[in-house]
């Protein structure tokens, strides 16, 4: 796989290792000298962000939403790569200024300011009122994975958003959740959700011989959601390993449904009428 789609799967935000191990480390080398990958620290890498900050200081405004998620180094579901900017409630900008910019308008108190860039924890109150579903909750579970925020802060800081986003807001931090593991489980988990069910990550399910801990579990309806990468069952042993545990699932009376990137990511809507589909076929035991 190419190196820079590689980077796209795994959100955007990757280590040197997690590059390699869907791509090579050959491509990952090329992509970086021909700067479709930025090195911004020893071992992290990130699709170039120069626009960011460009464009918050054109702007006079601060780096926010999805584009102040990947300044923190929060992994995020990337249909949209122009920056998102956010001015005080009120200023007069003119049209040819927010051309290729999502621009926002926020009366923000200092401390939810850090530099040029909404805090942490206002960033992932921001993108959970202001972006759609799947893309808020890819980035309040990264934040959360990160460990540089708490599900203590994002409850209290939630009841505070007043207006007609307030139920988004409440809606992304009830599901937010840490342990999924890229913004590929938490699209989705998102979809999911969406289509009635209730889905837990990692949940653990015992088969003969193992513990396995499948991406996604309905346990009231058996039902086992798996987020199929090719980066991660690339090799003869990964590919027997899963199809051994998909046929123990299946036999310990789990049905299981896989989805590859591309139908998730580019194709949701056929997702979610699968997701439907089946859920009005069943019923929680």
């Amino acid at each position: 796989m190419d190196a820079v789609q590689a980077l796209i799967e795994l959100g955007g935000v990757a280590t040197g290792g997690e590059i390699v191990a869907q791509s090579s480390r050959r491509k990952l080398r090329t992509a970086v000298g021909s700067q479709r990958i930025s090195r911004v620290a020893r071992n992290s890498y990130m699709l170039p962000l120069t626009e960011f900050g460009a464009a918050a200081a054109r702007l006079n405004g601060l780096i926010s939403h999805a584009s102040a998620a990947a300044h923190w180094g929060w992994k995020t579901k990337i249909d949209d790569w122009r920056p998102h900017v956010t001015v005080p409630r009120g200023r007069k900008v003119a049209p040819a200024k927010r051309c290729g910019v999502h621009l926002h308008w926020k009366t923000l108190a200092a401390a939810e300011v850090a530099g040029r860039v909404t805090t942490r924890v206002r960033t992932v109150i921001d993108c959970a009122g202001d972006l759609p579903f799947d893309e808020a909750l890819a980035i309040a579970d990264s934040a959360l994975r990160s460990g540089e925020v708490s599900r203590a802060e994002l409850v209290t800081a939630a009841p505070a958003m007043k207006g007609r986003n307030a139920a988004t807001v409440r809606r992304v931090v009830e599901h937010a959740d840490g342990r999924s593991m890229n913004p590929f489980e938490s699209v989705l988990r998102a979809l999911a959700i969406s289509a009635g069910l209730l889905v837990t990550p990692q949940f653990p399910i015992r088969i003969p011989g193992a513990m396995t801990h499948p991406d996604l579990v309905d346990e009231g309806r058996r039902l086992v959601l798996e987020a199929d990468s090719w980066g991660f069952h690339a090799s003869r042993e990964a590919h027997d390993a899963d199809c051994l545990r998909y046929t123990l699932l299946v036999t310990a009376g789990w049905t299981v449904l896989r989805f590859t990137w591309p139908q998730v990511m580019h194709h949701p809507e056929w997702v979610s009428g699968v997701l439907r589909s089946w859920a009005a076929t069943t019923t929680t035991k």
